[in-house]
């Protein structure tokens, strides 16, 4: 049922427009104009976050820098560290902000007045998640002040504590309305992520609440065994399966095929596999190499070394495989990839948070199972045996216990950005500097979108990618 609409939604999505006028109080402004129901606005908001902004410019960069993926391109490129405000702008000015966030704080002021309880969390849901995309990459952004430009036309930038703290609240308050009576106006078909269902927003919102603990484990004023207490307690009220994954699903039909799947045609620029990932895959046997890669020209699993000169034939290295939505250059008829489902979070990502946590807390052994168990969640969710290769990489012990937990994370969060905020948080999985490199660094974070330079100056845009964000003390 959710694919039978989404497409619609590929095609209405951004054309909804808003006018907020509170953010922190918006239940308490009766006069507030709407032109749309809450389920109108639900379905565009979840493709343009799924679409443009987690499998988007954010999905990329993550994927390049984490050298998951390669851009088979003459450097300088996104691959090796060129990034600028203009390369920026779109997310910032259009997608994250107007498209996405607007939307849903209108979604959000809209329930709570009409009391449709079940809009109500779900905005709060996707809000905390969305504002999280968006501070992780930039650091402090507009928050307290945002999405009132008739109150803030220039809305001041808050500190990321005091964003991680909104989120959280946001998050609280999520779970609060979806625990309250269920109203007369529900969702249902328009929510591709759990077609309506609380019981899963639940515990999806108990899920994000652990992941950003475990985000501030190195934060200033914070502690690595309050954060992991905070993620344990969280997570006793998370996913219990991999029937609990958060995604959007897509048809795979023109103009409502994965973000993956456009991402790697060979219009985008000769998207591969990178080296480093493919060849660590290949040291340790995984079995789950040819569900995430498909093979290159020649048979073989090859990856592309980051930031090398253009091979002629990008085919000379594997793509990525079906599952994850890759296109198969090797053979144009399967178009399998196109209809793949675009991953928001998963149970097995919350094992390894769960892993990561207990091994802070209670040590190695007792972390061992918990991470065995996220392993194999990973294998189950691509349908391959992992008992051996489980039984391959051991027990964890005090001195790799978190290298090891990061690194099978890194490999199950495949594509994902949260690849992205573990190796700014812990350093792994370990990375050397691409070839021909733009900077002498892997960046820490984004430039400010070039809108946001030229119309609302602020301090912080002096910062460079070199800067790290608050929570990022590695």
């Amino acid at each position: 049922m959710k694919k039978t609409y989404i497409a619609l939604a590929l095609f209405i999505m951004g054309l909804t427009t808003i006018s907020c006028k509170k953010f922190l109080d918006i239940n308490k402004d009766p006069n507030h104009p709407t032109s749309v129901s809450e389920a109108l606005i639900l379905s565009p908001v979840e493709v343009t976050m799924a679409t443009s902004v987690v499998g988007g410019y954010n999905g990329t960069i993550a994927a390049y820098w984490m050298q998951q993926l390669s851009l088979n391109q003459p450097p300088p490129n996104a691959e090796t560290y060129r990034i600028t405000p203009v390369d920026v702008d779109n997310t910032w000015s259009y997608y994250i902000y107007p498209n996405t966030l607007e939307n849903l704080k209108d979604l959000t002021f809209q329930a709570e007045a009409a009391g449709h309880n079940e809009y109500a969390a779900i905005g709060k849901a996707l809000l905390a998640f969305n504002f999280a995309i968006a501070t992780d990459i930039w650091g402090d952004i507009p928050f307290s002040e945002a999405l009132q430009i008739e109150k803030y036309l220039k809305p001041k930038y808050d500190n990321q504590e005091a964003i991680y703290a909104g989120i959280q609240n946001l998050l609280d308050s999520g779970i609060y309305y979806a625990n309250q009576p269920s109203s007369g106006v529900v969702p249902g078909s328009d929510d591709y992520i759990y077609g309506g269902d609380m019981d899963k927003w639940k515990k999806f919102m108990y899920m994000l609440k652990a992941r950003f603990y475990l985000r501030l484990t190195k934060a200033p004023g914070r502690t690595a065994s309050n954060q992991a207490d905070s993620a344990l307690n969280a997570l006793a009220n998370g996913f219990a399966s991999n029937d609990d994954n958060a995604f959007v699903p897509y048809p795979g039909s023109p103009s409502a095929e994965n973000p993956w799947y456009m991402n790697t045609l060979p219009g985008a620029g000769g998207v591969v596999l990178a080296a480093s990932f493919v060849d660590s895959l290949k040291s340790r046997n995984d079995p789950r190499l040819p569900v995430i890669a498909a093979k290159a020209n020649d048979g073989s699993y090859t990856g592309r070394k980051s930031g090398e000169d253009a091979s002629p034939d990008p085919t000379a290295f594997s793509s990525v495989n079906t599952f994850y939505g890759g296109y198969l250059p090797l053979d144009e008829s399967n178009s399998a990839g196109a209809g793949a489902n675009l991953y928001l979070a998963t149970y097995t990502e919350q094992l390894f948070i769960k892993a990561e946590a207990t091994f802070i807390k209670s040590g190695a052994a007792a972390a061992t199972p918990i991470y065995q168990a996220a392993i194999a969640a990973h294998m189950q969710m691509l349908g391959v045996d992992g008992s051996a290769y489980i039984a391959s990489r051991g027990p964890l012990t005090s001195a790799n216990g978190l290298e090891q937990i990061i690194t099978e994370k890194y490999v199950a969060d495949f594509l994902s950005i949260e690849t992205y905020n573990d190796w700014r948080r812990t350093g792994f999985p370990r990375l050397t500097l691409a070839q021909n490199a733009y900077v002498n660094y892997i960046p820490r974070r984004w430039p400010y979108g070039n809108t946001t330079i030229l119309t609302n100056p602020q301090p912080q845009q002096s910062l460079t990618t070199k800067d790290p964000v608050w929570w990022d003390k590695q």
